[in-house]
């Protein structure tokens, strides 16, 4: 039954990856916008919905301490294990400019989160100051893209109108929430698999939560970033790692220290933090 769940979740992250990538390619042709904003926002929020429902969980349970582990775990993996693998599978390459901008408030994001672990709690302030400095980003980066936007189309009236047919913007939101539910509901059943497999074989718990669950929170980042490279849509995959980043530590370690102040342990101070800021640094360069 075991085996039967690990390929109900394959085939879930398969098809959910597939459908929200084509889905969010397809709502950037039709708004205008760069397949780098889209996968910033909607792919990058998105793919981090296992990652928020862990730590909510864990801060309603009063084990908000196991939320900072989770993303500052995530965040290290999507930059080295997620957009690691998505270059292997296809170069990325020609991505929108704009993409610096955001990888740098990626290393804002992860410096406020530096300051942060310094002290033994982040608190509900702090929540508030983080979800705050993400709806000021997202207002940043949108009005950025609006005003491109703008450029571009004045730009395109002194020429011919060349504009292809775009699919429907209800159709484009069907495969984004119709992917986001499959991969979510994929990694759910290939993590359950897994994890029971293990335990079968006897493998600690520590061991699990260590490797298939924290794993299983980034599959679908993992899966998405993957299609979209077979697709050849660098952006998107870009996109994806550094919204989640962002996301990651303004959105879920905000909203989870609104709910619940998040104890910070030393050995993720001192050590986890530290090498997901190096990593960070080295996505910029």
């Amino acid at each position: 039954m075991d085996f039967i769940y690990i390929l109900i979740g394959l085939a879930g992250l398969y098809f959910g990856g597939e459908g929200l990538v084509r889905g969010a390619v397809a709502l950037a042709e039709r708004m205008g916008v760069s397949q780098l904003i889209i996968g910033l926002t909607i792919v990058g929020m998105g793919t981090s919905a296992p990652e928020l429902l862990v730590s909510l969980q864990a801060a309603l349970s009063g084990k908000s301490d196991i939320a900072l582990g989770n993303v500052v775990g995530s965040n290290t993996a999507n930059i080295l294990l997620i957009l690691g693998v998505s270059a292997l599978v296809y170069p990325i390459s020609h991505w929108d400019r704009a993409v610096r901008r955001d990888a740098l408030a990626a290393v804002a994001a992860a410096a406020m989160l530096y300051f942060l672990v310094q002290s033994d709690v982040i608190g509900r302030l702090a929540g508030l100051v983080m979800i705050a400095a993400l709806a000021a980003y997202l207002w940043m980066v949108y009005s950025a893209e609006k005003k491109s936007a703008a450029s571009k189309a004045k730009s395109e009236q002194t020429g011919p109108l060349l504009r292809r047919d775009v699919q429907p913007t209800w159709i484009s939101v069907a495969f984004i929430v119709g992917g986001l539910v499959l991969l979510v509901i994929g990694a759910d059943f290939l993590v359950t698999g897994a994890v029971n497999i293990a335990r079968n074989f006897g493998v600690p718990e520590s061991v699990i939560g260590l490797t298939i669950v924290a794993v299983g929170t980034s599959l679908p980042e993992l899966a998405t970033s993957i299609t979209a490279a077979l697709k050849k849509h660098s952006d998107v995959a870009l996109g994806n790692v550094v919204g989640s980043n962002i996301f990651n530590i303004l959105g879920i370690l905000g909203i989870t220290a609104l709910v619940s102040p998040v104890g910070v342990d030393q050995g993720i101070a001192h050590f986890d933090m530290p090498l997901m800021g190096i990593v960070t640094l080295g996505l910029l360069a």
